[in-house]
């Protein structure tokens, strides 16, 4: 259920999964929704939520709401990402790989939902251990969130290496620091 709207934030919202859940009272059962939505800027940016609501509607409206304020900002290099990293939550693991341009995405549609929200357009994934699509959207979500930054982003950070190395001093030799001696050669030389 990949349900995308756009509204006039140019934010891209997805609704990810509804299901139908219930609870038990003393008149009977009551019926509500709960809805696990994407919402991302499509540059980088990227949040998930899951809400309750009476309603699908209302469900899907409080969950993109709290996705777009629970947004954080992924590291990605071009259209892919820097390097491959494995995200995990709960029983389940993603592995994201960077990929050539031209490659596209090529993951299950947790996973896809929350690359193209991003604003990633070329990359490999792999579903690992358990296939509940919450844990495999938060996994995903964590591979992301701790992709590090390339050094080719960072500016001035060539110039930085150069200082660095040629201001090294250089390591003091071994044989000036004294031996100690075991407590076994000790007590052999009495």
């Amino acid at each position: 259920m990949n349900f995308v709207r756009k509204k006039e934030d140019d934010l891209i919202r997805k609704t990810v999964d509804i299901s139908r859940v219930s609870k038990v009272v003393k008149g009977g059962k009551r019926m509500s929704f709960t809805a696990l939505c994407v919402v991302g800027d499509g540059a980088g940016k990227v949040g998930v939520a899951k809400r309750k609501g009476a309603d699908v509607r209302i469900a899907v409206d409080k969950a993109s709401k709290k996705a777009q304020e629970k947004m954080v900002r992924i590291n990605k290099e071009g259209s892919t990402i820097p390097h491959t990293i494995t995200g995990v939550h709960c029983r389940s693991k993603v592995l994201l790989k960077p990929a050539r341009p031209g490659t596209g995405i090529i993951a299950s549609a947790p996973v896809r939902a929350l690359v193209e929200a991003s604003g990633i357009s070329d990359i490999l994934t792999k579903s690992l251990g358990s296939k509940n699509i919450m844990n495999v959207t938060y996994a995903a979500l964590d591979g992301l969130v701790n992709l590090k930054v390339s050094k080719k982003e960072i500016p001035g950070m060539d110039e930085f290496a150069s200082i660095k190395e040629s201001e090294t001093p250089a390591a003091p030799a071994l044989s000036s620091v004294p031996e100690r001696k075991s407590r076994r050669s000790v007590k052999k030389e009495k």
